[in-house]
């Protein structure tokens, strides 16, 4: 896995780090074009035997890169295998990118976006079966790609969600959250407008990385910057 130093050197323009991958967005000018535009990244993935997942629709075409099989070292050395960036990311970025500029396409890393859930919990592994089988419907997303208990569906049907601490004894109340990734460049903008629109800051203690804002009923959203993978000015 590449920590975010290393992804920030790579100096991707295109490309933004958000949660676990590296997302894109390339304006099209329509569906045919995307389906060009894609079918050429298909080839570029081949060649290097690694390929993006998806999303296109009328007007753009978004992708993201993580490798499923990248080696995290806990701090006691244990290795891991996780879901996260890695060279192999990095270098279908790059072709990525020389395939839009032949397409003559643009890209707006600034519109991309991530949402996960983040739920409360003081014994996560009591909990998280449950959740597995509500929204994926298999035990095996339990832990999928992460040390942890997170749920993940491995074809990415449903957003990530993981467990955040909480006292055994805290009385239940609102555990549940929405995450926010989005390009750093947007982070102070989209908090603004979610202010704007009747929000509260709470908390902006780590902003920019995590900025907590709550509506007017206390249900809490988070805007969240990888930081350590943005390209320093």
């Amino acid at each position: 896995m590449l920590r975010g130093d290393k992804i920030a050197e790579a100096d991707l323009t295109d490309w933004r780090k958000l949660a676990q991958g590296l997302h894109a967005r390339y304006v099209v000018d329509d569906f045919a074009a995307g389906a060009r535009f894609v079918a050429a990244v298909g080839e570029a993935g081949d060649a290097l035997g690694h390929h993006p997942r998806v999303s296109i629709g009328k007007g753009y075409v978004d992708f993201k890169l993580v490798s499923d099989d990248a080696i995290y070292r806990d701090d006691e050395g244990t290795e891991h295998v996780v879901e996260w960036v890695t060279q192999q990311d990095v270098d279908l970025a790059r072709r990525i990118t020389e395939v839009a500029a032949d397409h003559q396409l643009t890209s707006d890393p600034g519109s991309v976006s991530h949402i996960e859930l983040g739920l409360d919990t003081a014994d996560s592994a009591a909990i998280a079966p449950v959740w597995a089988a509500l929204l994926t419907g298999s035990a095996e997303a339990q832990g999928r790609g992460t040390p942890s208990d997170e749920i993940r569906d491995a074809t990415a049907r449903v957003p990530n969600l993981w467990f955040g601490d909480a006292d055994e004894h805290e009385t239940a109340g609102r555990r549940f959250h929405i995450e926010v990734y989005v390009a750093p460049e947007v982070a102070e903008q989209r908090v603004a407008a979610a202010v704007a629109a009747g929000g509260t800051v709470v908390d902006d203690s780590n902003a920019p990385s995590h900025t907590v804002i709550a509506d007017q009923d206390g249900n809490k959203g988070i805007v969240c910057v990888d930081v350590s993978a943005a390209k320093k000015s």
